[in-house]
């Protein structure tokens, strides 16, 4: 999947390579060449053509997270699954009635 962006990077180290040696050519314009024919459009490419990807990514992460909620929680013997007993959730410390 990665050959086409690999090559076409190449192609344009190249091009930048060809512009930053030439005696009318800079380097300020080999970077722009770089950049505007190189990164940019191959960025564009590779996050369009991951999209799929991202999607089925998303909703398998949805879906594993629907499972979870829909099955019940076990009760383990410890509740804190350490060494420590249960403790009472209400406090008994305060003004008594």
């Amino acid at each position: 999947m990665y050959i086409i962006p690999i090559a076409w990077l190449y192609v344009a180290v190249m091009m930048s390579l060809a512009e930053a040696t030439s005696s009318n050519g800079t380097v300020l314009g080999a970077i722009i060449t770089f950049l505007l024919y190189g990164l940019l459009p191959i960025g564009l490419i590779v996050y369009f053509i991951g999209a799929p990807a991202r999607k089925r990514a998303i909703r398998a992460r949805e879906a594993a997270d629907r499972a979870q909620q829909a099955t019940p929680l076990k009760h383990s013997p410890e509740p804190d699954a350490g060494s420590e007993p249960a403790t009472d959730p209400v406090s008994t410390v305060g003004k008594e009635t």
